[in-house]
């Protein structure tokens, strides 16, 4: 099935379109992460329970992450950091696992997960790493930074240019690839299903297999994001790299 979204030309301008769905769907998801976490931490109590509880659970299991990775001098900066983008890329992951609108004729998306546009991943992706490079500047200072890339030797230079990129590559489509795979499966099951009465039984539970799956990825997804993350981070602000 060919999915479509609805964009607009701006300045009737074909090179500049604006993706409706995109914005709304990454509007929608910045909007529930900032209410689950509102709500979670509206009430601090200082034996927590229920919702804070839950949260101090995932902010020591993301200063876990962080502490594998760094000194814990370089990495309390980044605890903040974890937080909203462990959340973010869960919630966008999962947004299209219920279900997907799309109208029946021209077949025009309106609710997917965001995570499923390589735009949304690849732009995601450089801003970690421009944000690694920020982080690197301030922590280490321009000298010093500077250095990092002729270390051990002066010829990985090139090198390490290249890694900037091919890191921006790999971690943006990585989380693209996995979430679009699973949102493909989804489209083509219940299609079958509606098909025919006896498909529709036939895919109820590789449907709920799925799904389950789709929670399960969705999950490693946003963990490996995260972690990647703190790597990257971690090679540009340690005093070991």
């Amino acid at each position: 099935m060919d999915n479509k979204k609805p964009v607009i030309e701006l300045f009737d301008n074909p090179w500049l379109k604006v993706d409706l769905t995109g914005i709304f769907m990454t509007t929608v998801v910045m909007l529930i992460v900032f209410l689950v976490l509102f709500f979670m931490s509206r009430k601090i109590k200082m034996y927590p329970t229920g919702a804070q509880n839950a949260l101090e659970y995932l902010v020591q299991f993301i200063k876990n992450i962080i502490s594998t990775n760094m000194d814990w001098k370089q990495g309390k900066h980044f605890v903040v950091l974890g937080v909203t983008l462990i959340l973010y890329v869960f919630v966008a992951n999962m947004a299209g696992l219920p279900f997907e609108l799309a109208t029946k004729t021209e077949h025009y998306v309106y609710w997917h997960s965001p995570t499923a546009d390589p735009v949304l991943t690849i732009s995601l992706a450089a801003f970690i790493i421009i944000l690694t490079h920020y982080y690197g500047l301030k922590l280490k200072g321009p000298k010093e930074y500077g250095k990092d890339y002729f270390r051990p030797v002066p010829f990985l230079f090139p090198f390490k240019i290249i890694e900037d990129f091919s890191n921006t590559l790999t971690l943006g489509m990585r989380l693209y690839a996995n979430v679009f795979a699973k949102e493909v499966l989804m489209v083509m099951l219940v299609g079958l299903g509606a098909s025919a009465a006896a498909w529709g039984v036939a895919m109820f539970l590789p449907l709920v297999a799925l799904q389950v799956f789709g929670l399960f990825i969705g999950s490693l997804q946003a963990f490996i994001f995260c972690m990647l993350t703190m790597v990257y981070m971690s090679h540009k602000v340690s005093e070991d790299h």
